[in-house]
């Protein structure tokens, strides 16, 4: 489950958070997110995959075009519940946000994500 895990986390940030075609994104939410799925982020929390699209795409839609969202340190998982520490930036170019993702996984999948910002 560690190699899957870290790689399901992995692939969120960068088939979720950083895919601008909302219709693309939600295939890839489809594949890593359980059906019922969670999203807790700064001042909002939903539940269900439509809703986690329409969340990322709200604020995918706040960022600069050339923004993207890059690992900063190898994924840790434990036991069920992961840790990736994330930037926020122009591509190329140091990170002007920086947060983590805490997931909490289930059958394989996303059931809880929570996302913090510095």
């Amino acid at each position: 489950m560690n190699t899957e895990a870290v790689q399901i986390m992995e692939d969120n940030l960068s088939r979720v958070w950083n895919e601008r075609d909302p219709d693309a994104r939600l295939k890839a939410i489809e594949k890593i997110y359980t059906s019922d799925a969670n999203l807790y982020h700064v001042g909002d929390q939903v539940t269900g995959l439509e809703t986690i699209n329409t969340s990322v795409t709200a604020t995918l839609k706040n960022l600069p075009p050339d923004f993207i969202f890059a690992k900063l340190k190898p994924v840790i998982i434990n036991n069920s519940i992961g840790r990736l520490i994330w930037g926020a930036g122009p591509v190329g170019q140091p990170p002007v946000a920086t947060g983590m993702d805490i997931a909490l996984f289930e059958n394989g999948k996303i059931k809880s994500l929570y996302v913090f910002l510095d």
